[in-house]
């Protein structure tokens, strides 16, 4: 394990796609981290990147770990291939972070928890909407006790890509969800970040809908999640794709107070009165919410304007929640902590995601059954 005093974490981007330029801006520009290597398949995309980072171009894995002394592998491939880009990783004592989706199946996530273990090796999953401005609030809040014990939360997600348009890649359409799919993850590990785990596997019930029409065969472009958490917290996840307008809202309900989160505009608007008891308690429902808007747009172009007058690394990572990331995951890298979010948190949205695919799997058999039965009716 690295340890305190040790030089900044030589660190390789291995997948030269679309999202590997926020891990390859974030890491130049953290002062914990010196970026190194980009590694890619496609030679042309790798040079491309190399070149406009200053950092040496690889177009094969065992090449980058054999030449490299690195600290820190950040896999930003497709899905399909995490498993054996990060064991390869995690098998030459180098510590991962994975982009999401970690994994595609239950099990191969249990591949790459086994081989961290073994290796005693660091391993993270990317979860950076929990790093933004309003979910940082929702933490402090939460650890200093002001919400209580929380009794249950509701996740509102629409306005998630839809499934065949593209956006990380044409690898997402192979997902039974498509880009949908891919983009999942977030509103789910930030409900389990919030809300808990669920009691068991078999206690999480999943709904789908396929309300759009593609030329691919996807399953499914909506998705409702319900669970009931180990604190008996009852928890629910709606996903919509699509949309002209996104409206993401977390509410959380605690003993002492509600949270709600409105994701878009980073703003947390705190409710702790007992607004059905009069009138004027109604009245001041609004002026509450009114109050909390203000504040979080202010405090948002207060963000902005000093992203303009001060290019630090301090104010970027207030603003950007993956730069925020990987500079704590850095910082526990270099002193030798755990990981700030628990790769239990990749295993559970794994499970989620595993009992969407399920439950429209299932969904789509009944309805190709029907119209077999309907089929066979009508040539009676």
């Amino acid at each position: 394990m690295i340890g305190i005093g040790m030089r900044d974490l030589e660190t390789a981007v291995v997948g030269a796609g679309v999202v590997a330029d926020r891990h390859l801006f974030a890491l130049q520009q953290c002062p914990h981290t010196e970026l190194v290597a980009i590694c890619d398949l496609d030679a042309d995309r790798a040079r491309n990147a190399a070149t406009e980072y200053g950092i040496t171009s690889y177009f094969d894995m065992d090449d980058l770990l054999d030449r490299e002394d690195l600290d820190w592998v950040h896999v930003c491939t497709p899905v399909q291939t995490h498993v054996p880009l990060s064991l390869q990783a995690i098998e030459a004592g180098v510590p991962v972070q994975i982009e999401k989706p970690v994994t595609e199946t239950i099990e191969e996530f249990r591949e790459i928890e086994s081989a961290a273990s073994s290796h005693d090796v660091p391993v993270s999953v990317v979860q950076n909407h929990l790093f933004g401005p309003a979910m940082r609030e929702v933490r402090r809040r939460l650890d200093a006790g002001d919400v209580g014990a929380i009794q249950g939360i509701d996740m509102i997600y629409p306005g998630t890509t839809e499934p065949s348009r593209e956006n990380r890649g044409a690898w997402a359409f192979e997902l039974p969800g498509g880009e949908f799919e891919e983009g999942i993850p977030h509103p789910i590990y930030t409900a389990l970040d919030v809300g808990g785990y669920p009691r068991s596997v078999e206690d999480i019930q999943a709904t789908t809908s396929l309300f759009g029409e593609y030329d691919q065969p996807f399953e499914y472009d909506g998705a409702q999640v319900q669970y009931i958490t180990e604190d008996d917290a009852l928890c629910s996840i709606k996903l919509l794709s699509g949309g002209p307008v996104p409206q993401n809202l977390l509410h959380i309900y605690g003993e002492r107070a509600s949270l709600t989160v409105d994701i878009v505009s980073q703003t947390v608007i705190p409710l702790d009165r007992r607004y059905i008891s009069s009138a004027v308690n109604r009245a001041l429902n609004n002026v509450d919410h009114a109050l909390a808007r203000t504040k979080g747009t202010i405090d948002a172009f207060r963000l902005f304007a000093q992203s303009k007058l001060r290019d630090d690394w301090e104010t970027t990572k207030r603003i950007e929640s993956h730069c925020y990331q990987i500079d704590v995951e850095a910082r526990a890298l270099l002193n030798g902590s755990a990981m700030p979010i628990p790769l239990d948190h990749a295993e559970w949205t794994t499970h989620i995601v595993e009992a969407i695919r399920a439950r429209s799997a299932a969904e789509a058999g009944s309805s190709a059954e029907a119209a077999d039965e309907s089929s066979e009716i009508r040539n009676v």
